[in-house]
């Protein structure tokens, strides 16, 4: 009998995806679970593992082609094994008169050489570049394509113009920019979007920081940033104020008992957000270990639909670019979003006495249908007030 194979499920607001590479062609065989295609979608490249053993019947979509979840990819007969070619005669060896004319025949029809060797990430990156193997300089090992080249070729013109003497080059966009550009405005049009601002004092966490910094590397393995303290902050924020870790769907309004912190990072191919998953069950140092893989995972273009799927609420820290201040742009279905920004000295007024203190702007952007303005504000208080007093946050007060 045969056996049907789909596409796998899709990462949440991805629609569709395009099958890279076939690993197997008709009249092979395959053994169950053993990756049979790969997807690229704007977010990750996915495997599609064989359902059975068997022999490859057909393939119903080819490579190049969009797909979206559930299609139809190709059939398995699990009934049949491979045939293995009719075993061929072996051939005399050329006499010497024959071995000039054999040896030019054989180079005559010697195969073309094959393009150099590219990871599913790599011709992930590719397509979203518009280019083939054969477009790009390889310099990894053994001459196999790196993210780097891809880049590099990216970066060149595929045509110039002059227009009143002054150069324009044109590039292709991207996939994961077009599709993040589509989002961007989608996200726009179907939220109703208000931003709230304040300023938070760091000194407290720097100070904790340089007291704990390196016994805490040494105890676990791994740097104390900033990022974990607003996370863990924003835990306990979410906990007092469960609309902002909820989400609209229709008419309905779906609250989360869990907390699962998307984390904004910045990669070669973009920003992408990963997931820390149940972040409020979570050490510092399990916080911190965690974005570190992530960050990790993007850079390597390792991360797996797994670690994109999901997510109730969304920090993102534009201070490490320099951003004094913007206001971020929410992720549906989630319903804010937390923008940190670039600490700076400034004056501030204490006891009626003026300080220097190392300020940040944070800006809280949330969903006005579901989330009243006193909501946001009140969340984003208690934010500023957990850091800036971080045994708060140890002891959830």
């Amino acid at each position: 009998m045969t056996v049907d194979i789909k596409a796998p499920q899709l990462p949440e607001s991805v629609t569709d995806a395009t099958i890279v590479a076939w690993r197997k062609q008709p009249g092979e065989p395959v053994t169950e679970d053993e990756n049979l295609v790969d997807l690229e979608t704007d977010k990750v490249v996915l495997e599609v593992p064989a359902p059975s053993s068997g022999v490859l019947k057909e393939i119903l979509q080819p490579e190049g082609a969009q797909v979206t979840a559930d299609t139809l990819l190709g059939r398995i007969d699990d009934s049949q094994t491979a045939t293995a070619p009719d075993a061929k005669p072996a051939t005399p060896a050329p006499s010497a008169e024959t071995s000039v004319e054999t040896r030019a025949a054989a180079i005559e029809t010697e195969p073309e050489e094959q393009p150099p060797f590219a990871s599913p990430s790599v011709r992930q990156q590719l397509h979203e570049a518009g280019l083939e193997e054969t477009d790009v300089q390889p310099t990894g090992e053994k001459g196999h394509i790196t993210h780097a080249d891809v880049e590099k070729r990216r970066q060149q013109p595929r045509s110039t113009d002059l227009i009143d003497g002054r150069e324009e080059r044109r590039v292709p966009m991207t996939r994961l920019r077009a599709r993040m550009a589509e989002r961007l405005i989608q996200a726009q049009h179907a939220t109703a979007t208000l931003t709230t601002f304040n300023e938070i004092d760091m000194q407290a966490v720097i100070d904790l920081r340089q007291q704990y910094r390196e016994p805490f590397e040494k105890a676990h393995g791994v740097r104390l940033g900033f990022m974990s303290f607003f996370i863990r902050a924003a835990c306990e924020a979410l906990k007092k104020f469960p609309d902002i870790n909820a989400s609209v769907d229709g008419t309905d309004i779906i609250y989360h008992g869990y907390y699962d912190i998307g984390v904004a990072v910045s990669s070669d191919r973009g920003l992408v957000v990963p997931i820390i998953r149940n972040a409020d069950q979570l050490s510092m140092a399990g916080i911190e270990s965690r974005i570190a893989d992530l960050s990790q995972k993007a850079r390597d273009n390792k991360l797996t639909l797994d670690d994109l799927t999901g997510g109730t609420f969304t920090v993102s820290n534009g201070g490490v670019f320099g951003s004094m201040l913007s206001t971020p742009i929410i992720n549906p279905p989630q319903s804010a979003i937390l923008g940190l920004h670039k600490i700076e000295k400034r004056p501030v007024v204490i006891d009626d006495a003026i300080h220097i203190r190392p300020i940040m702007y944070a800006a809280l952007s949330y969903d006005h249908r579901l989330i009243d303005g006193k909501t946001a504000v009140q969340f984003l208080v208690t934010i500023k007030q957990l850091v800036e007093n971080p045994s708060r946050i140890l002891l959830g007060v």
